[in-house]
């Protein structure tokens, strides 16, 4: 029976861990305004009252990112946008320790270090706002323990397989990025993880048969995946040396790859883990769960827990999978342009959540005080976080002075020069005229409706715009900016940019914070 206290320090410190998503009205995370804009287009699709009908279309395709976006433009149905959001954001930060302790018992590891993963759900690619790879490494933990599951349990193989495969493809609905770790991962645990039908089995045909059904599980998501990526990567790039978003040369040549050093990559890794708040508190949380996690291994070194009948191969194979999620950060490249960008960096906290649930098994009477232990981590990671996400929030009200000045169904062109927080250290503001866009309905210059791994595209041609969102220096004016109705001008003033423009064609209409906000006359 399931200890009350146990149950109780679970639920708190999950409570806990979601906690800073929901004391303040604005989250730093740099791509949040472009999510949340295309999720309204896609639930608002056929809304007259917006510009979006006659720019956009549905993508009728599987694509990554669908995941994400449909199952929030579900939710929308029922919860207002910015709330279904947090529902969603909620299950992803829950479900990182839930799908970890899930995965600990299919390994027959105790499972309180699961709660050791919760401050890793936070972090760089958090703060990027790569919501629809964070969502995928619940679904990628949770493929894990459904493949060891449909090896070992063989009166319930045939639900463990399925599960396997139906949860593999959904890995991919969300990113391609995670199912990379799949492809080392699963060899790994078919390697390492014996099956009951060993011990009497006569040859490779009798060892081999049992673990058809795992193998059988991973098919459908392989073909997708191969559907997906190779015929992607197969495609003719276009290449552009120089050009932001363009391939530099041919997908792997030396020129379309950018690398950061080994020791680069071991300087960067504890940022990468947490760097959300200038002020480095966030790190707080990550230094306890450190603690914890030695004190975890010495108390298993003082007094070794019981651990059955596994051997030690079996016992390493959590480990086996954090290195492995581990020397994908250090030897991936950074960017493969024109395809992946942030590439290494998203397998940080993977590999941290992994290698921190590694304790070994301790005797059980140690087990509670260690699982209260990580509980408290999860204190310090709300009360570190929540106090930086509510000075975000006041900061991030000028988008709300800006919106009041806006007009209905605008086309918003963004100037932004200063992209950066007074707060965070993510250029957290570099996607404004997303967040005008969203609430009246109307364009911003730059969407991900560009990208292949969209839902939504454009009907015609893209709206004009300068090449890169993070240089508006490069606009040009008379032929980019005439599109546009609206201006959103951050970090300079706007007679820096339009000079005698703001005398005849354009009008400052409002100002909030370090943005004004400039509408043709």
């Amino acid at each position: 029976m399931t200890n009350p206290n146990a149950r109780f320090i679970h639920i708190a410190a999950l409570v806990l861990g979601a906690l800073p998503l929901w004391v303040s009205r604005h989250l730093p995370m740099v791509d949040l305004p472009q999510h949340l804009y295309l999720i309204s287009v896609l639930h608002r699709l056929d809304d007259p009252s917006t510009l979006y009908p006659q720019l956009f279309e549905a993508r009728h395709a599987l694509t990554p990112y669908l995941g994400y976006y449909y199952l929030v433009s579900a939710l929308n149905w029922l919860l207002p946008l910015d709330l279904a959001n947090r529902v969603f954001l909620t299950a992803y930060v829950v479900g990182l320790p839930l799908s970890l302790g899930f995965l600990l018992r299919s390994l027959g590891r105790p499972t309180w270090p699961a709660l050791l993963a919760l401050p890793f759900a936070y972090g760089d690619s958090f703060g990027w706002g790569f919501i629809n790879y964070c969502a995928a490494l619940p679904l990628t933990l949770l493929c894990c323990g459904f493949f060891v599951r449909a090896l070992e349990d063989v009166p319930r193989r045939r639900g463990w397989t399925a599960a396997l495969a139906v949860c593999l493809v959904t890995v991919l609905l969300f990113h391609v990025q995670a199912f990379g770790f799949l492809a080392l991962g699963l060899p790994w645990l078919l390697l390492t993880t014996a099956v009951p039908e060993d011990a009497t089995a006569r040859g490779l045909a009798q060892r081999l048969r049992p673990r058809v059904p795992a193998l059988l599980g991973v098919v459908p998501g392989v073909a997708l995946f191969l559907g997906w990526v190779v015929l992607r990567f197969g495609e003719p790039p276009d290449i552009q040396p120089g050009a932001p978003w363009k391939a530099w040369g041919p997908t792997f040549s030396p020129q379309n790859l950018g690398w950061k050093s080994f020791a680069q990559n071991r300087a960067e890794l504890f940022d990468v883990l947490a760097n959300t708040l200038r002020d480095g508190s966030d790190r707080w949380a990550m230094y306890a769960v450190g603690a914890v996690a030695l004190a975890g291994w010495v108390a298993a070194l003082v007094r070794p827990g019981p651990t059955g009948t596994q051997g030690p191969v079996a016992r390493a194979r959590l480990l086996g999978l954090g290195v492995l999620a581990l020397a994908l950060y250090f030897l991936l490249p950074f960017d493969i342009r024109g395809y992946v960008y942030y590439l290494n960096t998203r397998y940080a906290h993977l590999a941290a959540a992994l290698l921190v649930a590694t304790a070994p098994a301790t005797i059980p009477e140690w087990r509670l005080p260690l699982k209260w232990a990580a509980a408290a981590c999860t204190l310090v990671l709300a009360f570190t976080l929540g106090r930086g996400f509510r000075a975000f929030s006041r900061e991030a009200t000028e988008w709300e002075g800006l919106v009041a000045a806006t007009a209905q169904r605008p086309r918003v062109m963004g100037l932004i020069y200063d992209p950066g927080s007074r707060v965070v250290r993510f250029p957290v503001f570099i996607h404004s005229a997303a967040v005008l866009a969203r609430e009246r309905g109307g364009v911003p210059n730059f969407t991900f409706a560009s990208t292949p791994h969209s839902p939504l595209r454009y009907r015609d041609e893209v709206p004009p715009t300068f090449p890169s969102e993070w240089r508006p220096q490069d606009v040009d004016l008379d032929t980019q900016g005439a599109w546009y109705d609206t201006f959103v001008v951050r970090g300079v003033h706007p007679s820096q940019v339009f000079g005698a423009r703001l005398q005849t064609e354009l009008t400052v209409v409002g100002q909030s914070g370090r943005s004004w906000l400039v509408r043709r006359r």
